[in-house]
């Protein structure tokens, strides 16, 4: 059930020959913002997964986990993710516990590159803001603490990622140059 991505900037083809860029990271390390930004500068189809699936699923992603539970949610990844498995030359923006499920992150890579936004949990939970309660894993007393716990549960499958950028250093046009820089690498070698 191959379903069109209407959430997605419709820039550029999906060529297959070209591979996706997937951006892994805690919530709230820019994984959309930067992906947005990348898209549109590259040329290129920006997805977010999460966005995908509410739209597909006429819910919200927290509707979707207390109505459905997080498995169904997974389930829906999954399915998202084989379709993207036909298509290329995206910068794709999957929830942040998408790399825990190896064989879902394997009907990608390869031919698909994974870079990790690096963030501190303090740093991420300030830049969520107020709507880091909107996120359903971060629903705690203690949302910092959620963060921490998933940083340290993630954190190793986060390292294998192809590239790194640290999202602390520089701002959001120098994470999305150092994206570009590495999208360049694709072409050159």
């Amino acid at each position: 059930m191959t379903d069109s991505f209407r959430t997605s900037q419709n820039v550029s083809a999906a060529d297959p020959r070209v591979p996706h860029l997937i951006l892994v990271g805690l919530p709230g390390a820019g994984k959309s913002s930067v992906g947005r930004a990348a898209a549109e500068r590259l040329g290129r189809t920006f997805l977010d997964f999460d966005k995908e699936i509410e739209r597909r699923e006429g819910a919200t992603i927290a509707a979707l986990f207390a109505e459905r539970g997080e498995h169904y949610f997974r389930q829906c990844e999954r399915a998202l993710t084989e379709e993207l498995r036909l298509l290329g030359n995206m910068i794709l923006s999957p929830g942040g516990g998408w790399i825990g499920n190896a064989d879902v992150v394997a009907l990608l890579r390869p031919p698909a590159r994974i870079i990790y936004l690096k963030v501190k949990p303090e740093i991420a939970l300030r830049r969520m803001g107020p709507d880091a309660t909107s996120r359903p894993l971060l629903v705690r007393p203690d949302p910092l603490g959620e963060l921490r716990r998933l940083l340290t549960e993630r954190e190793r499958l986060y390292e294998t990622a192809d590239w790194k950028i640290d999202t602390q250093r520089v701002d959001l046009n120098g994470v999305v140059d150092e994206v570009a820089k590495l999208a360049a690498t694709l072409r050159h070698g």
